[in-house]
């Protein structure tokens, strides 16, 4: 049989080991041509620019 603890963590100690596993929020930018919020590095969905090109057109439904 493997190595087991030799007595119970305490609830305390254990939230404080699991404070730094919660997910953060991904960097939002202001978009230069619409002016909505995308993720950094991405495209925008709303207008279809990246850095200030046109990468993709979108359709207005």
């Amino acid at each position: 049989m493997g190595p087991l603890p030799k007595r119970k963590l305490s609830k305390s100690r254990t939230r404080k080991r699991r404070a730094h596993d919660a997910l953060s929020l991904n960097h939002l930018l202001v978009c230069e041509t619409c002016g909505e919020y995308h993720v950094a590095h991405r495209v925008c969905l709303k207008c279809g620019t990246y850095k200030g090109q046109t990468v993709f057109e979108v359709s207005e439904d």
